[in-house]
């Protein structure tokens, strides 16, 4: 993997964005985490690069991940 830091846009009542988190904390994968619940601005820019309302929203490696896709995350992040 590069060293680019991964992005989440979660909110902290969705159960797919905490089960993201687990899953690249328990891979040792660094993120920031966004709360578009409570970031405006953030919340617009995963509107933005996503075309989505909806959480949970990744960019891993400057690809974005719509939900919680776990085969399409291991490829970005070089683990299949």
């Amino acid at each position: 993997m590069s060293n680019n830091v991964v992005k989440v846009y979660t909110t902290p009542s969705c159960p797919y964005c905490n089960m993201l988190k687990n899953y690249l904390r328990a891979r040792g994968i660094k993120f920031i985490d966004y709360d578009v619940s409570r970031d405006q601005e953030k919340a617009m820019e995963m509107v933005r690069i996503s075309g989505q309302m909806g959480v949970p929203v990744a960019v891993i490696n400057g690809k974005v991940v719509i939900g919680f896709n776990k085969p399409l995350i291991d490829r970005l992040l070089g683990l299949s």
